[in-house]
């Protein structure tokens, strides 16, 4: 009896050291590794800002120059917005806002929206979503140029009852087996254009301020071989 109580003990505190021993070396990786994760999905951000508005469209510091906004529901973020600057000679040339479309078919799809000041679209990236790949992923620059058909576009161009997918009347491109997906591009990109409108004062007045906020320490040149970050967020 006595000698299989000290069996059990040994078992037992053996499981014990090997639980705290597995616990740690997770704990210790996840440190290890949360700067890197960041600094990836920093570059990926970084990456997707200059290829909506280049780097040889303006001459500010794009990742530095940040201005706040405010929170607006039509957009699908909590809270106040900060978006990405682009100046030429100290002029506003576009503006670059964080969008979520919130109705995705696998979920929330983050997006990057850029416009230049008189409300034209400059580019829009996903740099976020969950979708089915082989399907819904085409909204990536990697798979196909759907998302590059937002360029040049805005409130009149098309008409607001054609900012749809063409299933459902609109001029956008749906995927053969996703309708649901592209659908939740168009409508938030749409969506990122009302608010810009409705918010043009007090976004112009933001914009002649002085630059203000902290990005990344990233410059354009390391960001050649990045790929854009989108895994679940």
């Amino acid at each position: 009896m006595a000698t299989m109580t000290q069996s059990i003990r040994r078992s037992a505190i053996g499981l014990g050291l090997f639980a705290v021993i597995t616990g740690g070396t997770i704990a210790v990786t996840q440190a290890l590794t949360s700067d890197r994760i960041a600094e990836q999905a920093a570059r990926a951000e970084a990456k997707a800002l200059f290829e909506i508005i280049p780097e040889s469209t303006h001459n500010n510091d794009l990742l530095n120059d940040t201005v706040v906004l405010p929170a607006n529901n039509r957009l699908s973020i909590d809270g106040s917005v900060t978006a990405w600057v682009a100046r030429q000679d100290g002029q506003p040339v576009g503006i670059i806002m964080p969008v979520v479309a919130p109705d995705g078919y696998s979920g929330t799809i983050k997006l990057l929206v850029g416009i230049d000041p008189e409300g034209t679209v400059l580019g829009v990236r996903v740099i976020s979503h969950k979708e089915t790949p082989g399907l819904g992923d085409r909204i990536e620059t990697r798979k196909s140029d759907w998302i590059k058909d937002f360029e040049g576009r805005s409130l009149n161009n098309p008409q607001p009852r054609e900012w749809n997918v063409k299933k459902n009347g609109g001029v956008f491109d749906q995927f053969t087996g996703a309708t649901i997906t592209p659908r939740a591009v168009v409508k938030a990109v749409q969506k990122s254009l009302v608010y810009f409108r409705q918010n043009r004062q007090v976004i112009r007045a933001s914009l002649n301020r002085p630059s203000s906020g902290q990005g990344p320490e990233i410059t354009p040149g390391d960001l050649t071989d990045t790929p854009l970050n989108l895994e679940q967020s």
